[in-house]
């Protein structure tokens, strides 16, 4: 039995509360209600008022096996009757330990098998740019520069919003940032002067996939001509697989579409099957070695957080690696792919669709007015095109014009193609609305 409704909830919300990447003065209009959710299971959630829809966006990229899987609750409170939290400063605990096993043994022998906690994608990403430039330093090298990719985003931390390429996010802040070479391409890079490239120390990409781009798709054989470039020049390569790990593009890892590995993995996001904030960035044991000295030589790694290790965010973890041996996850997801494919055709005979684009359960959704020309983007069309999904039971989230449909691995092939009929019926319910979506809806997943 609900003990408070939406409305007194959402009031509360409105009074208390300050929303990531939100414009509150839409948020706590008088017009606007928002969105309350109260409960979850597999790929559904449930408001206050008992209103159903299903989860398009996995939680902003995170959730794998569906809400509540009961096997990551089942690990999560039995870790909390044992132990909740201790320091991993001076200290350690069976799970992280067990964890960092596991995720060594995902790769090969000898390539990343030392594994250093965080709590969430920016700052896994900020880890493997720190471990970088103190690596340079430990080893003797002048190099200090990094260089990304154009429309990258890779968090929000000083040091990841400095790789990060998109201005929404970042500009308001680059007094703070340190300069970064961008790259439109990998062949930007052939063209850099030598001079140049001896100043990198290392190259961040999210591999395959650009999310907060708009779901930007790389070419077939980039992560290897990357790799080769890095070998070749000795700039080490971080792979931000934060959004793109745990089968998200089909395999557990997005690297492994082209059997590449780099020298440094951030990871996030569904680590813990999206139930507790838990990072890990991954190394070589021979960046590991550069750190080793005596007290005195000042070698160590000055970081940290108060959760690295968290005891149970790492049992999620260990049971969300369980459920894809147990359930064999990777081996279910063709015939899922191949119902987005076709959920995204169905959408593509829209006249407000301009273009589709898919990897995995990854799918993003150009959108057009009606006789074909591009949006403005102060009209939210992706923001009212996503309010009128809601209304047709589905919760997704765009990036300006483009719609991201990313559904949990756990979702049915019918329950993706409910979701692709939601968005055409939002679509096609709002070809002639003339009002603007209730609130101003974030640019970000």
């Amino acid at each position: 039995m609900r003990s408070e409704s939406g409305e007194i909830l959402g009031a509360a919300d409105k009074r208390a509360l300050w929303h990531p990447f939100t414009q509150m003065r839409a948020w706590c209009a008088p017009e606007h209600a928002p969105l309350v959710l109260e409960r979850g299971r597999g790929a559904v959630l449930w408001d206050t008022e008992g209103r159903e829809y299903l989860d398009g966006n996995s939680s902003i990229w995170t959730n794998i096996h569906g809400h509540c899987h009961p096997h990551i609750v089942a690990a999560v409170r039995a870790q909390l009757e044992t132990l909740d939290h201790v320091s991993f400063l001076g200290t350690s605990n069976i799970p992280a330990i067990r964890l960092a096993e596991r995720l060594v043994a995902l790769f090969p022998p000898g390539t990343l098998e030392r594994v250093f906690y965080s709590d969430n994608g920016s700052t896994a990403v900020e880890v493997a740019l720190k471990l970088a430039l103190q690596y340079r330093q430990l080893t003797g090298s002048p190099r200090r520069g990094y260089a990304a990719f154009e429309m990258a985003y890779h968090g929000d931390t000083c040091g990841a919003s400095s790789v990060g390429g998109v201005g929404t996010f970042h500009d308001r802040f680059a007094n703070l940032q340190f300069d970064v070479l961008r790259l439109r391409d990998a062949e930007d890079l052939h063209r850099l002067d030598p001079s140049a490239a001896a100043e990198l120390s290392a190259i961040v990409i999210e591999p395959l996939v650009q999310g907060a781009a708009g779901i930007r798709l790389w070419p077939t054989g980039m992560l290897r001509e990357l790799r080769d470039w890095c070998d070749a020049n000795d700039v080490l390569l971080i792979f931000d697989e934060v959004l793109t790990g745990f089968g998200r593009t089909g395999r557990m890892f997005a690297c492994e579409h082209e059997g590449v590995l780099p020298d440094f993995l951030a990871l996030a996001k569904g680590l813990t099957g999206g139930t507790l904030p838990l990072a890990a960035t991954l190394t070589t044991e021979r960046v590991f070695a550069a750190f080793l000295g005596e007290f005195e030589e000042r070698k160590t790694f000055y970081y940290g957080h108060s959760y690295c290790g968290n005891p149970v965010a790492c049992a999620a973890a260990i049971a969300n690696l369980e459920i894809f041996e147990n359930e064999s996850v990777l081996a279910s997801l063709p015939p899922k792919t191949r119902a987005l494919s076709a959920a995204l055709r169905s959408l593509e005979t829209l006249p407000e669709v301009r273009s589709t684009r898919q990897i995995g359960l990854i799918a993003g959704i150009d959108l057009a007015r009606a006789d074909g020309s591009t949006p403005d983007w102060r009209e939210q069309t992706g923001a009212r095109v996503c309010a009128a999904a809601r209304e047709h039971g589905l919760i997704t989230r765009p990036i300006l014009d483009t719609v991201v449909l990313m559904p949990p691995l756990c979702s049915t092939e019918t329950q993706i193609a409910t979701m692709g009929n939601a968005l055409k019926a939002a679509i096609e319910g709002i070809r002639t609305a003339t009002s603007r979506a209730p609130g101003s809806f974030p640019l970000r997943p």
